[in-house]
């Protein structure tokens, strides 16, 4: 049996994918340990999410801070000092620089509601079904210095309906995220557990 992969979650919102990580580890197909959870909301419910499940949670508010970089400084800290190896984006709704990708170069992953390369950045579902594509998803990507740029590493495919709305097509490709992230890191894992 593999040591269990640690890894830290960074979010902004409600944590839905927070849940569908550690619901995958609880049934045992996912072989991580979620050692932190890192908001820059300090108000994101996702933190009570984690904190109901005994995980050290932290609200950092940017604006509390003298530049990006002295927050990410910070984060670097709060990931050292839980031993992190894998920083998961699971609906973080801030751009990662230099300080954060140096210190966990090729480490980084982010789950993002298109098929990448389209649809980066923000109103993903608003933009596919303005443009009337017949199939959306959502993509697994390592992160970069570009927005929603770096290498995929999974997609999944949902097909765009036409009474779809905004709400409908989210829902639908939330599910598959709840899918995909924990298989991602599960086949991370076993990829470091094999090195």
């Amino acid at each position: 049996m593999t040591k269990p992969l640690p890894i830290a979650v960074f979010i902004s919102g409600r944590g839905s994918n927070l849940q569908a990580i550690l619901n995958a580890i609880e049934s045992g197909l996912v072989s991580a340990q979620v050692k932190v959870v890192i908001s820059d909301r300090p108000g994101a419910l996702g933190l009570e999410c984690a904190q109901k499940n005994h995980i050290p949670a932290y609200g950092l508010d940017v604006t509390s801070f003298d530049s990006k970089r002295d927050y990410e400084c910070e984060v670097v800290r709060l990931l050292h000092i839980h031993g992190v190896e894998l920083v998961v984006l699971a609906g973080y709704m801030r751009i990662v620089s230099e300080t954060l990708l140096q210190a966990y170069l090729n480490k980084i992953i982010n789950i993002h509601p298109s098929l990448l390369p389209a649809f980066k950045g923000l109103h993903t579902h608003e933009r596919a079904l303005k443009l009337g594509v017949k199939f959306s998803g959502c993509t697994v990507h390592y992160v970069n210095e570009g927005l929603d740029e770096g290498q995929i590493i999974a997609q999944a495919v949902v097909p765009v309906l036409p009474s779809d709305t905004v709400e409908t097509l989210s829902e639908r490709v939330l599910k598959e995220e709840h899918r995909l992230l924990p298989e991602v890191i599960q086949s991370i894992a076993l990829d470091i557990s094999r090195r």
